[in-house]
């Protein structure tokens, strides 16, 4: 009898074919995580958490409206020229609370960190404003119309939202100005009131993301790898002043 010149190969053992499955699953996987640095996809759930805005023609909204028409006539032109300097959410509107060494290119680690953490809590913001679509208080009463009109919903605020996660982490890199920068993140918030932008709702909702944002960020191991480099920069750098 003849015999077989091409006998069959031996199966694979069973702890390769469970490495072959690992690597291929890690593999299917990536495309999902290759946008996220800290958070998990969907999270923090902003429609959970949020309560509703107002309903449109309520009481309630009449009050908001009302609100934003005081502090939008009331704002100084040194007030609005803060504002609209704060609408840039640049990194380096914290530099007047931690100090002149605060600067573009000083400290790659820490933007690198601040770069990633916009990116990842994009969504984040996104899916609120998206589910709820309120308009603007200039949408409402053409006399608080202020610059050009924003393409997103109004409610929550991305920029108190994003004005909050940033102080917050900078707080983590420079504890001992703390106060300071916290009052910064605040006022980035409540500067687009002045402006017409956003009801005080609006920032208010932007906080309480933020806040649970930032819970999501400290508890990542990736984040707190990342935030360590940064404070060992920061700090390095003599960027403090004491």
């Amino acid at each position: 009898m003849r015999s077989n010149s091409n006998p069959r190969l031996p199966l694979p053992q069973p702890r390769f074919r469970h490495g072959i499955l690992s690597l291929c699953l890690l593999l299917v996987a990536l495309p999902l995580f290759a946008d996220s640095f800290y958070i998990a996809a969907g999270r923090p759930d902003g429609i959970a958490l949020l309560a509703p805005p107002p309903v449109p023609g309520s009481a309630e909204e009449a009050a908001d409206l009302a609100s934003a028409r005081a502090v939008f006539k009331g704002r100084t032109p040194a007030e609005e020229a803060r504002a609209k300097k704060d609408a840039s959410l640049s990194l380096f509107l914290f530099a007047p609370a931690i100090g002149p060494g605060f600067q573009p290119g000083k400290l790659p680690r820490t933007e690198e960190l601040f770069d990633r953490v916009k990116k990842d809590i994009a969504e984040a913001i996104n899916i609120p404003k998206d589910h709820w679509k309120r308009q603007r208080p200039y949408q409402l009463d053409n006399e608080l119309s202020l610059g050009a009109p924003e393409k997103s919903y109004s409610y929550p605020s991305g920029h108190s939202t994003r004005g909050t996660v940033y102080a917050l982490v900078l707080a983590e890199v420079f504890p001992e100005k703390k106060e300071a920068i916290l009052n910064i993140g605040r006022v980035i918030g409540w500067d687009r009131v002045l402006i017409g932008k956003h009801f005080p709702t609006d920032i208010q909702a932007g906080r309480v993301l933020a806040q649970a944002i930032f819970r999501d960020l400290v508890a990542s191991p990736a984040f707190q790898h990342d935030l360590a480099q940064a404070k060992a920069e920061a700090h390095g750098a003599g960027v403090v002043e004491r």
